[in-house]
């Protein structure tokens, strides 16, 4: 699975970009969200991935942030929403108001987008209002070294199988309390809580 993609932008639009790395030409679908924030064409930029690997076809899914790309994620685990699905829903709305609209409940606005009915509304608000969760204030308050120590020491709490909401509580708690903690002690500290 690839992560992340940095290159030259070659050709865009709302829909899709042409990335040359290594003097090879990623063809990435993007939400007009993503399109929005990106340079020009000629200029550098780094896009985290999702590959989606069908029968027919090896695409490449990007997005200008990981907050973006995980909320891509979670919709396509509903079921009948796929990712050109998920890619119109993220082009009608921010990362932000979608979880604010299922977290709301406001299907009116979920079914305002091409492709979404009643049921598959009501099936996003059903499946996601859980995981999608509130905004947490953490990861805005912490700036430079604190996010790539809370995301990795995130991500090393969920493979050793602590569920992410209840890890990301606990780091934040431990984070807001001791700013300047190392990732080895972070984790230790976590584990102790959990």
């Amino acid at each position: 699975m690839f992560e992340y993609i940095a290159g030259k932008i070659i050709e865009s639009s709302p829909a899709y970009l042409i990335l040359e790395n290594n003097q090879t030409g990623y063809f990435i679908h993007v939400s007009v969200n993503t399109y929005s924030q990106l340079p020009q064409p000629g200029e550098v930029c780094k896009i985290f991935l999702h590959q989606v690997i069908r029968e027919d076809a090896h695409l490449l899914f990007g997005f200008i942030d990981r907050a973006e790309r995980e909320m891509f994620r979670q919709l396509i685990s509903v079921s009948g929403i796929g990712a050109n699905t998920a890619r119109m829903i993220l082009s009608s709305f921010s990362p932000n108001d979608l979880r604010e609209a299922i977290m709301e409940g406001n299907v009116n606005l979920l079914k305002s987008i091409k492709g979404i009915g009643l049921k598959s509304a009501q099936r996003l608000i059903v499946d996601l209002k859980d995981k999608v969760g509130k905004p947490t204030t953490g990861s805005e308050i912490f700036a430079g070294m604190n996010n790539t120590i809370k995301d990795e020491s995130l991500s090393a709490l969920v493979m050793l199988g602590f569920g992410k909401s209840v890890a990301e509580k606990v780091v934040d708690k431990i984070l807001t309390d001791n700013k300047t903690i190392t990732l080895e002690d972070l984790v230790k500290e976590a584990l102790k809580k959990l």
